[in-house]
């Protein structure tokens, strides 16, 4: 049996909210040491956000690989190896299948073997993906305040427009390419008329300039 400790940050601010990754060490290593073991290698994780799935980050495709049936994985907290409920529970199934215990010292322990710690283990996990949720929800609701306002708040440049200074601008051309299109649509004309016309590449991307547009959507 050999045990593997698994840490991550995303960002350096995590350095001083006591998610460090040598903080995360430290909790394994006691941990391991009150269990008797001696931990074999630590897989550590820099700059992955724990929105990918365990087995597409680098280090954490490299613990699955590595460990074996009797092996032992820890980690300080469950948001460190999982920040979606999905992938979670699909990676406890395999692990469990495969004969490899998941301890997350925040759970107290064992979440494969102990039936309270998995139930523990779904409930936060899921948890952990709504707060997820709910910081993409606040992003967004930045991104179109500031887009209100003619700020940039980043991403691609919407067709239409150009960003001089930090500020969205009209683009005359583009703008114009739009009329167009507002007329062909309100006319009837379908999304690939409207591309063929236009030279826009596909009737996706012309469904959601008019979208952005606020023009009333006729059937395709």
């Amino acid at each position: 049996m050999k045990v593997f400790g698994y840490c991550r940050v995303s960002t350096a601010e995590q350095a001083s909210n006591g998610d460090s990754l040598e903080t995360q060490k430290q909790q394994i290593t006691g941990y391991a040491m009150m269990k008797g073991w001696t931990v074999s290698g630590f897989f550590v994780e820099t700059g992955v956000s724990g929105s990918v799935p365990l087995a597409d980050r680098p280090e954490g495709q490299r613990l699955l690989t590595a460990v074996v049936r009797d092996d032992v994985i820890v980690a300080a907290k469950l948001d460190r190896m999982f920040r979606s409920s999905d992938d979670a529970l699909a990676t406890l199934k395999g692990l469990k299948a495969e004969g490899i215990a998941l301890h997350l010292i925040d759970l107290g322990g064992d979440v494969i073997g102990n039936g309270i710690g998995k139930l523990v283990f779904t409930i936060l996990a899921a948890v952990a993906e709504s707060e997820r949720d709910r910081i993409r929800e606040r992003i967004r609701d930045v991104k179109r305040h500031l887009a209100s306002q003619g700020i940039y708040g980043g991403g691609k440049r919407p067709f239409g427009f150009d960003v001089i200074d930090g500020r969205i601008v009209p683009n005359a051309a583009e703008q114009a390419v739009i009329d167009r299109m507002i007329e062909m649509r309100a006319s009837g004309s379908s999304y690939r008329a409207i591309c063929s016309a236009t030279g826009i590449t596909d009737p996706s991307t012309a469904k959601r300039i008019l979208q952005r547009q606020k023009v009333p959507l006729i059937a395709t």
